[in-house]
Parts: structure tokens; sequence; C-alpha cells
């Protein structure tokens, strides 16, 4: 949970987003995956906010945003509109970087506030809606419903990302942690799977993107990223050998370094 004076909040259709503002220059905004918070960008934050305006915002039922009480339904778009709130209290286009489930919605952001976003670098972003029936290879198994503390949905889940056993491979704190967020990613979850945003859609967005992966993240996001990085008019496709969907984390120097690198180009 962000607690530190660098702190700020906004209100978005009635929920509260927490959100860290730090630095100056350029605003550059970082948005986590799903199942984290924005503690995850929180290395890359500080070595930008000595040249940029940093901003990493707690997605909607994380860390100091409102929590989102299990039951109670959940659409991606919801998130989308709180980023949109904080992209108009920027006063100026940002760079906009996000892994997954954050990926995903910097890239709707800059389809539906193009002059809100100066250039994109997303890692996996999960935007099914470029598949078509024969991609999805490689795909979770997931359980219809989510039940309880959801431990067998989200068992499937991290296992199904990151392979066999990666759920029982986690710490009884990370566990935890998943369980108590559980229910909002298996709403974020669904709403992306009936996504239909289409190739062609994709393809108006104009700004410089950086596409990056994982040389060992399931095939059909390996098929999202390539057919994104065919139908983005500026895209950069950089895949790292050894890697998996969790890259950012598990690799974070390296991948750090690349959207650093589109950064300061």
């Amino acid at each position: 949970m962000m607690t530190d004076t660098a702190t700020k909040t906004l209100e978005a259709d009635g929920q509260t987003l927490a959100y860290r503002d730090v630095g100056t220059g350029e605003p550059v905004v970082l948005i986590h995956s799903g199942g984290f918070s924005g503690r995850q960008w929180r290395k890359l934050g500080d070595t930008l906010a000595t040249t940029h305006r940093t901003v990493i915002p707690d997605l909607l039922g994380y860390g100091g945003s409102s929590e989102w009480p299990a039951g109670t339904p959940f659409h991606f778009r919801q998130d989308l509109a709180a980023l949109e709130a904080l992209a108009a209290r920027l006063e100026q286009p940002a760079h906009f970087v996000g892994h997954s489930y954050g990926g995903f919605l910097a890239m709707q952001l800059a389809l539906s506030r193009p002059q809100a976003v100066k250039s994109l670098a997303v890692f996996e972003p999960v935007a099914f809606g470029v598949l078509e029936a024969g991609d999805w290879e490689g795909s979770p198994d997931l359980p219809s419903t989510f039940e309880g503390t959801g431990e067998a949905w989200l068992s499937a889940f991290v296992s199904g990302w990151n392979g066999p056993g990666a759920w029982d491979a986690l710490n009884a704190e990370t566990q935890q942690a998943f369980r108590k967020v559980g229910w909002k990613v298996y709403q974020e979850v669904a709403s992306l799977a009936s996504d239909k945003t289409t190739r062609e859609t994709y393809a108006t967005i104009a700004v410089p993107t950086l596409l990056l992966g994982g040389e060992r993240t399931p095939t059909f996001e390996r098929r999202v990223l390539d057919t994104l990085a065919r139908v983005l008019p500026r895209a950069e496709l950089q895949v790292f050998p050894g890697v998996g969907h969790m890259g950012p984390i598990t690799h974070a120097r390296e991948v750090n370094a690349a959207i650093l690198r589109h950064l300061q180009a």
C-alpha cells in the first residue's frame, strides 16, 4: 500500500484511485499487472523520477485504491475510466508503461484518449481481441467459477501463465496476497475474455510503441505480441531469451533497461 508523502488520490465513478507522483519533467505512467500493485514498478519509478515526472497508480482493488468487494461485478472499463481521469489530471501527454493487464489498459487508453498518450512500452499486453480461433494454443484451462477463496481458480491462473506447479511454488504470504485480490483478478480476466478490440482498431494507435515479451511465455501470448508488431504502424518488438510472462519482476534489470532506452529515444 502506498503511504509515503508522494501519494495522491482522485475520485472516478465513486471509486478512489491512489497513485504515487514523484519527480519533474515529461510524465511517465507505470501501470502494474493484475494481482499486484504499483509497488511492482517502484524500482523503475525511482530511476525515472530523476529525469521524469513519474506516476504509479494502484489500480482499483489494489494497494491504496478502493477495495473491490468479493461478489461485486467488475469490468476492465472501470479501471480504464480511472486511468482516463488520471491522464486528464496530468494536463499534458504522457508516456505509458504497462505489464500484462496494465499493458492492455495502456493500449486501451491510447485508443480512447489518443491525445493523452505520447508513447507506449508494454510487456505482454493481454489484448486477446487480436486472436483468432486457432491462436489460443497454451491458454490456461481455468475453472468456470470462483468459489470460496478462489484457490482452484488462482492455482490454475498462476500455473497457466507460469508453468505447472507455479502456484504451489509461491510462498504463503504471496498466495494470501493473491487470495485477497482474487475476485478482482477473476473479474478482470472475465472481461478481457469478452473483449472484441480488433487488429484493425489497434492499428490506429499512431504513437511509438515498444512491445516486450519473454521467450518462455505461453504460445497464445506470443501470438498477441507478433500480431500487434505486424499491425501497429510504429511498433518495435523485443523478446527476452529465457524469460516468461513475469519478466518485469523476475528480470527487472533487463526489462527496465529496455524501457529506459525507449523513453530516452
